[in-house]
């Protein structure tokens, strides 16, 4: 299990490891066609940041040598906001006094039918709280079974489950698993998480294992920006965590996540840290040198002009015209929103503005459009210096 692989790496040390990183360091780096752990830490160090824009050329190099100029859509559905935990900086901690929803059969049925009108979707993202009791493995089994109705590609970002759960949701239809480790400073994560099951950072880490030995089609895995002040050094461990993953359970298809921390209502957390647009750039591009082949994936949490310079330079995945609140799509979409969503374009939007750039919105994991060489033939309608120059912040 990866939690006891995680003892071999020492959170300070990582962090002095990343400081010391120096110029040649980086030039070295980018000279490779394959790099180690140690490399990708050259890349995210602040050493790398006069390179951002050489990042950002290999980045758009192997990302199109491996997903041509497609964008794989997906859409969130929250289908539960009542949760057991006390993460400190969640809107839906149980102690904060707000209405609970757990949506019935027929109201999950008229989500899926409301995202339906919103766009051509075939890949959904089933979202909950950690409510073993009143939402476990038979609510979301019921979930997936009228999911398979609507949808070809279904997800889930829940709670961490037995390898045996995971397997058995997998017989209903399930394609894949997200879950956001959300800071990998074992002594730290107690403090984020003082009480509920998530408390248990063994088996938080674990869960992925468990997918993984499960036959999860689909990995997805991420660090939460804003909890630790060491924002590299979570991002780090990441890329250990994912490259253990690759080795043990080399058939499961990976994405990763770099969630920057949004203002959550009634929660009162500050984060940590701040990480700025031109260091999630980096971030970003430093991933694509570092692994080819994982998918790189942007939420509606980014504002629209963050989304639309990337689309072209490493990003594979984003979502489009997400609620994330329960039932947000019909049932109540006034409701209480986890985290405040800075791209509220509609998906019609989303998917024009990608066209204009050149790309291609495949809604599908079949679509024709995954023909790498076939897309190639689709002009980009900016350079990179250009999509550099329209976000002062990347320069």
């Amino acid at each position: 299990m990866f939690s006891e692989e995680l003892k071999n790496y020492d959170w300070d040390e990582t962090t002095a490891e990343i400081a010391s990183k120096t110029d040649s360091d980086v030039r070295r780096a980018l000279g490779k066609s394959h790099c180690d752990i140690d490399d990708f830490m050259a890349l995210l160090s602040p050493a790398a940041e006069p390179y951002l824009e050489t990042m950002a050329r290999l980045s758009r190099k192997y990302t199109r040598e491996r997903f041509g100029r497609t964008m794989s859509m997906f859409i969130p559905l929250y289908i539960t906001n009542s949760c057991s935990n006390s993460c400190v900086y969640c809107g839906f901690h149980r102690e904060n006094p707000m209405a609970r929803t757990i949506l019935t059969a027929e109201q999950i049925e008229n989500e899926y039918k409301a995202i339906k009108q919103l766009g051509p979707f075939e890949n959904i993202l089933l979202v909950t709280g950690e409510n073993p009791a009143k939402a476990g493995v038979p609510y979301l089994a019921k979930a997936i079974d009228i999911a398979k109705r609507y949808f070809s590609n279904i997800k889930i970002e829940v709670m961490p489950l037995k390898a045996e759960d995971y397997a058995s949701l997998c017989t209903h239809g399930l394609n894949g698993v997200i879950c956001f480790q959300e800071t990998y400073h074992r002594e730290n994560y107690k403090l984020y998480h003082p009480r509920g099951m998530k408390s248990i950072f063994e088996w938080r880490c674990d869960g992925f294992d468990r997918m993984g030995q499960a036959g999860v089609h689909s990995i997805g895995m991420g660090v939460l920006i804003g909890l630790e002040k060491e924002w590299r050094t979570d991002v780090v461990m990441m890329a250990r965590h994912l490259r253990y993953l690759q080795k043990h359970y080399w058939r499961t298809k990976y994405s990763v996540n770099f969630p920057r921390m949004r203002p959550a209502q009634n929660e009162g957390f500050v984060p940590n840290c701040f990480m700025t647009d031109k260091e999630l750039a980096q971030a970003t591009f430093a991933m694509r040198i570092f692994d080819h082949d994982v998918d790189i994936s942007y939420s509606t949490r980014e504002p629209a002009f963050i989304r639309d310079n990337m689309c072209t330079l490493g990003v594979t995945t984003m979502s489009a015209g997400s609620r994330v609140n329960p039932g947000g799509y019909h049932t109540y979409p006034e409701a209480l929103e986890q985290f405040s969503v800075s791209d509220d374009r509609n998906p019609a939007d989303v998917a024009a503005r990608l066209e204009a750039l050149g790309l291609q919105p495949v809604w599908k994991d079949w679509d024709a459009s995954f023909d790498l060489f076939g897309a190639e033939h689709s002009k980009n309608s900016s350079e990179l210096s250009d999509s550099i120059a329209q976000n002062p912040s990347l320069q």
